[in-house]
């Protein structure tokens, strides 16, 4: 990651950038950063307080935190508190829409060598002719909320599935000429 730090109404010297960097690198272990991202700071002095924004674009979306104190090491401390909420934000967003292949941009998920393949389970299944009535009680009876079989009257594959409602779907498959 790289740094652009910017200091308005203020000279930023080189202990104020070295505890920036420092404090923005710990966020590598949270994220697979890209080296060619760009880390804007930027500080703004205020008659009675200080101010700190932070802003860094990642893979899973825009890191921002805005912070105003009377101490500028603490304000740079909690923007960065505030940016490792976000991260366990976003990452608890997405395990819980069920989206793992997102999920691997964050560092403990997966290593920047591996792939980030979307692991798929595979069956194979013959579609036995019969006909619709059949077709539900077989479902049924497997505690399955879908069956798939060939149609007596259309001789093509179709699928059965029970609806939210209660009610029961069918897919007609056709085949292309």
């Amino acid at each position: 990651m790289r740094f652009e730090i910017v200091g308005k109404n203020i000279e930023i010297t080189d202990t104020m950038k070295e505890k920036i960097e420092k404090k923005l690198s710990g966020l590598d272990k949270y994220l697979l950063i890209d080296p060619n991202t760009i880390a804007r700071v930027v500080a703004r002095v205020y008659p009675n307080s200080q101010k700190v924004e932070v802003t860094i674009p990642t893979k899973v979306g825009l890191l921002r935190a805005e912070v105003v104190n009377d101490d500028f090491y603490a304000a740079v401390d909690l923007a960065i508190d505030k940016l490792e909420d976000q991260i366990r934000r976003q990452k608890t967003r997405l395990a819980r829409r069920h989206r793992e292949h997102l999920a691997k941009a964050f560092v403990d998920e997966v290593h920047e060598e591996e792939k980030l393949d979307i692991p798929v389970k595979t069956k194979t299944i013959v579609a036995d002719m019969m006909d619709l009535e059949k077709a539900i009680m077989e479902m049924e009876l497997s505690g399955h909320t879908f069956y798939i079989y060939t149609d007596e009257e259309s001789e093509q594959p179709a699928v059965v599935y029970r609806r939210n409602d209660g009610m029961y779907g069918l897919l007609e498959i056709e085949q292309p000429d």
